[in-house]
């Protein structure tokens, strides 16, 4: 398993400018929780989908 197994999205912090690429279920923790580096809160709009992901 790779690091990149299962990142759907690409989340891109608002706030500072932190990248991660996620899966489903962290894009809703992030959403609910806010970003794990600066605690901004995230909305869905900081998420886009991973390109990469549909290429397995």
């Amino acid at each position: 398993m790779n690091s990149a197994e299962g990142g759907e999205y690409v989340f891109v912090c608002v706030e500072c400018r932190e990248r991660l690429v996620v899966n489903e279920s962290m894009k809703d923790e992030l959403v609910e929780q806010g970003c794990v580096i600066c605690g901004a809160t995230v909305t869905p709009d900081a998420f886009f989908r991973n390109p990469t992901s549909d290429s397995a």
